[in-house]
């Protein structure tokens, strides 16, 4: 059975597509079949971050509308072999996504994926509880700034109470926090809420802390997902994340303000 994952967020502009196409990269490089779903119908950035904008000829909600199959929209990823994505539509508005019709492309897509991966809207409206509503997992992305925490606080509001899980009286759905865009600097200097400011208000378990670099607004002007630059804390940093999110024990990285070398020191860097 596919286990669903959904990347939300209540503030837009923290980086959920960024973690959904580095989480989802992540899982896939583990040898699990990985689906990414763009749920931002109207906008769509999924197959940008991706690299795979020019390959989309149908999206999901021709899926919906039975205007194409899931075979002929599925965007195989060039450089995962495990890994596909589901574009979002440009053209329709987010009432082109029903329950009944989201609910059939997730069961036909459970049927070959194992994980399936959510990239939710920012926000409260139509398009992000539909990506929310059929989860198991979800991963609420957050910035180290009370704005965008008091956001994410409304979304875990409503994990609890609108997802089908909560409907039916079943288990809740599994949240986990991933705080994106730390600077350990900022936060010393009191311009930032720290790791442990953010886990007391929102009081869910951390799954990493990835932090502000250059190498995220490269990779995704380049098309490639971040996990994959090997030379990019950014890309350690969501390695880490996929870890723990896969049941394995990693220590926490990039939290403590870098020490200067010497000859950096001596240079001004």
């Amino acid at each position: 059975m596919a286990k669903i994952i959904v990347v939300t967020s209540g503030k837009g502009g923290v980086g959920k597509t960024t973690s959904s196409a580095a989480i989802g990269t992540g899982i896939a490089l583990k040898g699990h079949k990985t689906v990414i779903i763009d749920f931002d119908v109207g906008l769509r950035n999924l197959d940008l971050v991706m690299g795979c904008e020019r390959r989309v000829v149908y999206d999901f909600v021709n899926v919906i509308n039975k205007e194409a199959t899931l075979s002929q929209a599925l965007i195989k990823d060039k450089r995962t072999k495990d890994l596909f994505i589901l574009p979002a539509s440009q053209t329709r508005d987010k009432d082109a996504l029903t329950i009944e019709g989201v609910q059939q492309v997730l069961e036909d897509l459970a049927k070959e994926f194992d994980y399936i991966i959510c990239d939710s809207p920012a926000g409260i409206e139509k398009g992000a509880q539909m990506a929310l509503y059929f989860a198991d997992v979800a991963i609420v992305v957050t910035n180290p700034e009370v704005s965008s925490v008091r956001d994410s606080d409304r979304i875990l509001g409503i994990l609890q109470s609108k997802s089908k899980r909560a409907e039916e009286g079943k288990e809740p759905i599994e949240e986990h926090l991933l705080l994106t865009r730390y600077h350990p600097e900022r936060v010393a200097q009191g311009e930032m809420l720290s790791v442990s400011d953010v886990e007391d208000i929102l009081a869910i378990p951390l799954l990493g802390v990835i932090p502000e670099s250059e190498a995220v607004l490269k990779a995704s002007n380049q098309g490639t997902p971040v996990i994959l630059d090997e030379e990019a804390d950014a890309g350690f940093a969501y390695t880490d994340a996929v870890d723990r999110l896969m049941g394995e024990e990693r220590p926490l990285r990039f939290l403590e303000v870098q020490k200067k070398g010497f000859m950096k020191r001596l240079l001004g860097g």
